[in-house]
């Protein structure tokens, strides 16, 4: 029997796939034309493979997304300058402006920094990387906070940062909120094990998942705007 071309060109590419490609090769789709855009078919028609080759590497939806938010965000908690990082508020900041580029440079990809991790579906607000969510925690905790404080700064840093962030990106071309929709997987079976990370090392997440997972979002809600009010109020008595 003879091979087409076509077909032999496509067990070439196949050949050369790897998780990281097929990652990096997502996030140029998303940065390129935006999220819903994105699909395994899709993705396997710019890598020149078939979409069920796609799943030795990623397991389906939610892995592949998982993949692209560690892409944005891996390098997030090495790159933060440790002089300033030395005191809670200057790693505040130095987290803060870290992240701001993120949602600059993938102003189509951010969102998703801003959705349900798989394993910590309880986490207010939710954020895709438990490991930045842990490090801020074990961040201030070694600095003196307690649990109690510790929570409430990644609650109101977070929702601060996210809230500011996905409005900028927004303006960017990034879509307003989170992804909904199911992405196109080609045909292929969905392999049981997508989406199933654990916690892993993210002690402190595990740890204080009672405060985490605790709705105060109307008590949040009425400080942020007490808040809000009192400083116009100053800049307006001046």
């Amino acid at each position: 029997m003879t091979t087409s071309s076509g077909a032999r060109g496509k067990q070439s590419a196949a050949g050369r796939l790897s998780r990281e490609l097929i990652i990096e090769t997502a996030l140029s789709q998303i940065d390129a034309q935006g999220l819903p855009s994105l699909s395994m078919r899709s993705l396997a028609d710019l890598l020149g493979v078939e979409a069920m080759s796609l799943y030795r590497y990623v397991h389906g939806r939610e892995d592949l997304l998982e993949g692209v938010v560690d892409a944005l965000l891996g390098d997030l908690v090495a790159d933060l300058d440790e002089e300033l990082a030395g005191h809670w508020q200057g790693f505040l900041q130095t987290l803060a402006h870290q992240v701001r580029r993120i949602a600059i440079d993938h102003p189509r990809a951010f969102p998703l920094v801003a959705t349900r991790h798989p394993s910590a579906p309880w986490l207010r607000p939710p954020l895709r990387s438990v490991e930045v969510v842990d490090h801020f925690l074990k961040t201030l905790i070694d600095q003196g906070f307690n649990d109690e404080e510790a929570v409430h700064a990644y609650r109101s840093f977070t929702s601060f940062l996210l809230g500011l962030l996905l409005l900028e990106s927004a303006t960017r071309g990034g879509e307003t909120g989170p992804p909904d929709q199911t992405l196109d997987e080609g045909d292929a079976d969905v392999p049981e094990s997508d989406g199933r990370r654990g916690l892993g090392g993210a002690a402190e997440v595990r740890r204080l998942r009672p405060l985490l997972s605790e709705d105060r979002s109307d008590e949040e809600f009425e400080d942020a705007l007490e808040d809000l009010l009192e400083r116009i109020s100053r800049e307006v008595s001046q």
